[in-house]
C-alpha cells in the first residue's frame, strides 16, 4: 500500500520537478524504540537504521518562501533507512498548508502529505542574537480542533558558513515501484534547542512525552527537490 487517496472536484496544478524552494527548517533528531512506531509503509528494498537498537526519525518544521517556486509551511517526519550500503529516509508523515504542495509531493514523489493549518511565529522578546520560532500543526480534519504538535525552538550557536548537504528520499508508489528524489539544500546552520509538545491521541502520540537528542536549524536556505 502507497500513499492514501484524497478526493478532489479537479486535479490541482503544480510546478514540475525539481522544485526550487527557499526559507528556513528547524530539524530535530529523534531515537525511539520500534515497537512505539506506526506500521509505516516503506520500500520493500530498505530496512529502518537501528541505532542501538531504536530507530532515527528526523521531524522537519519548515517555512518556504515567496522567492521559491511554492511558499507554504510544512511539518515532515521522516524514518532514517538503509538501501544496501547506504543511508536514506522515507518521507512516512507530512503535513503541509498548501494544495499545490500536498497534490505534488504525492504525484511526483509518492511522499504522504495531507493538509493541516500550520502557524510559524517568533515569540515576544526573542532578540536577534537568540532567534526562536513557536510551531504548531493542526491536520484538517473533521471534529480536530486542538493542535496535534507544538514545539518551540531556540538558536544556540550560529556558523558563520553557508554548508552545502545532499540527500535522497526513497518513497515506495502505489504500484509497489520506489520513487527516489534526490535533495540539494545549502544554508546557514545553528545548532538549536526544542522543546516539544505533542497531544498523546493525535497522529504523532508516538512523539508524547519524548525528546530529540540533537536539533539543528538551517537559514535561508535554497533547496532543491527532486530530479532535472
Amino acid at each position: 500500500m502507497g500513499v492514501p487517496s484524497t478526493r478532489s472536484a479537479m486535479p490541482v496544478p503544480y510546478p514540475p520537478e525539481p522544485w526550487h524552494l527557499c526559507g528556513d527548517m528547524h530539524a530535530a533528531l529523534w531515537l525511539l524504540p520500534g515497537s512505539v512506531l506506526p506500521p509505516w509503509t516503506v520500500p520493500e528494498e530498505v530496512r529502518p537504521l537501528s541505532v542501538g537498537g531504536r530507530r532515527a526519525l528526523v521531524t522537519f518544521w519548515v517555512d518556504y518562501r515567496a522567492d521559491g517556486d511554492l511558499a507554504y509551511r510544512e511539518l515532515l517526519i521522516t524514518l532514517v533507512v538503509r538501501h544496501g550500503r547506504t543511508v536514506a529516509a522515507t518521507a512516512v508523515q507530512a503535513w503541509v498548508d498548501d494544495e499545490r504542495s500536498m497534490a505534488g509531493g504525492r504525484r511526483l514523489w509518492a511522499i504522504p502529505k495531507q493538509l493541516a493549518d500550520l502557524r510559524f511565529e517568533t515569540p515576544v522578546g526573542s532578540g536577534h542574537r537568540r532567534a526562536a520560532l513557536h510551531a504548531r500543526v493542526t491536520p484538517r480534519r473533521a471534529g480536530r480542533r486542538e493542535p496535534a504538535a507544538t514545539a518551540l525552538c531556540r538558536e544556540l550557536l550560529r556558523l558563520p558558513v553557508r554548508l552545502p548537504l545532499r540527500a535522497h528520499l526513497l518513497q515506495r508508489r502505489d504500484d509497489g515501484t520506489t520513487c527516489r528524489v534526490p535533495l540539494h539544500v545549502v544554508g546557514r546552520p545553528s545548532w538549536t534547542r526544542v522543546r516539544w509538545r505533542v497531544d498523546p491521541h493525535g497522529p504523532l502520540g508516538y512523539l508524547s512525552g519524548r525528546k530529540p537528542v540533537a536539533a539543528v536549524s538551517l537559514r535561508d536556505f535554497r533547496f532543491t527537490v527532486g530530479a532535472a
